[in-house]
């Protein structure tokens, strides 16, 4: 009798023990558990930072649907639309029956993702703050995809180029900046952002960076008052700027210093993000050597209500969760700010 009992539990553990040791899980950006049974062969992006992180973690096969705006790789633009950042279609997410589903937590309402959730599928909420949380994501998704040694690579390769951008950059003159979100109301952004932390590290300093909301609106007398060396917007058009030419008090307008860059690619979180911002401070450098042949760089004017020196990263506890990865402005209409994240 003992012998067929030991024979009994032996079939079960060589029967489940395999399956146990498949379990896949790593912890989302709100703190959950994600676990898997095997790795995910059926994947859902409600981001396009997202499905461009997927691409890059080597996972590119299982995608099976995205979100309005998700256009690099070239592959995801074949791929079903199931909603965008301001609804889901959650009847079509089900019925692709997907094995996870990675959305952004900040920038999807809390009803559609509690709704998701109930539809009993594996919900990876993704919040990225730093160019680490960029390369942490990648990771995670490879891990949950089975494509981990790609992931690590490409984590990897977005971890050097970061540091040798800041390497580039180390001890460069500072230029006083004002990045403009939104032309009306003023918006810009904090020294949470991730933009702003690119723009701090090649000497970019902006006078509003202790402001606690991520993306504050802000008078034209404040930003006068800091009087900026170099004033810039997203978007393909200068028109946004015009505005300023109103101020010719301002370092940035006397010297003709209003300058755009490409917010597409910089307010979106993910492998590109570091070479996007390089071009931004391209830009800033462009200013400083400007500055530099006509007049020595004017003593920083003291920021609005707090110092400058905002660490380059904060633990995400310590940081406000707002939206970062809103559509293509180029593709939404001007009732949303064009940078607003």
């Amino acid at each position: 009798m003992k012998t067929i009992q030991f024979i009994a539990i032996y079939v079960l553990l060589t029967v489940t023990l395999p399956v146990f040791a498949q379990q896949i899980s790593v912890i989302d950006d709100a703190g959950t558990a994600i676990t898997l049974a095997k790795p995910a062969k059926r994947i859902i992006t409600l981001a396009p930072n997202l499905a461009e992180l997927v691409y890059a973690a080597g996972a590119g096969d299982a995608m099976v649907a995205a979100t309005r705006f998700s256009d690099y790789p070239e592959a995801v633009k074949k791929l079903p639309i199931v909603g965008d950042a301001f609804a889901l279609n959650l009847e079509a997410i089900s019925a692709a029956k997907p094995d996870v589903v990675f959305v952004w937590l900040s920038g999807t309402a809390q009803r559609q993702r509690d709704a998701l959730k109930k539809l009993g599928i594996p919900v990876f909420e993704s919040e990225i703050r730093d160019v680490q949380g960029i390369a942490d994501t990648l990771m995670r998704m490879g891990t949950l995809a089975g494509t981990l040694p790609a992931a690590r690579q490409e984590a990897a390769g977005v971890q050097k180029q970061w540091q040798d951008f800041i390497q580039k950059y180390q001890g460069a003159s500072p230029v006083r900046i004002f990045y403009q979100v939104w032309d009306a109301p003023l918006m810009t952004f904090n020294g949470q952002h991730l933009i702003s932390q690119a723009a701090r590290a090649c000497g970019g300093v902006q006078g509003f960076d202790s402001l606690a909301a991520l993306t504050p609106t802000v008078g034209r007398e404040a930003v006068l008052a800091y009087n900026p060396q170099l004033i810039l917007t997203g978007g393909d058009s200068a028109k946004a700027l015009q505005a300023w030419k109103k101020l010719p008090q301002i370092a940035a307008v006397q010297t003709g210093q209003l300058k755009t860059v490409n917010a597409a690619l910089l307010s979106r979180m993910g492998p590109r993000f570091v070479a996007s911002a390089a071009q931004m401070c391209e830009t800033i450098d462009q200013t400083r050597r400007w500055v530099a042949q006509t007049t020595a760089l004017a003593p920083l004017s003291a920021p609005v209500s707090a110092p400058l020196s905002a660490p380059l990263t904060a633990p995400l506890s310590a940081r406000p969760i707002a939206p970062m990865n809103a559509p293509n402005p180029a593709s939404e209409s001007k009732s949303a700010p064009k940078d607003a994240k």
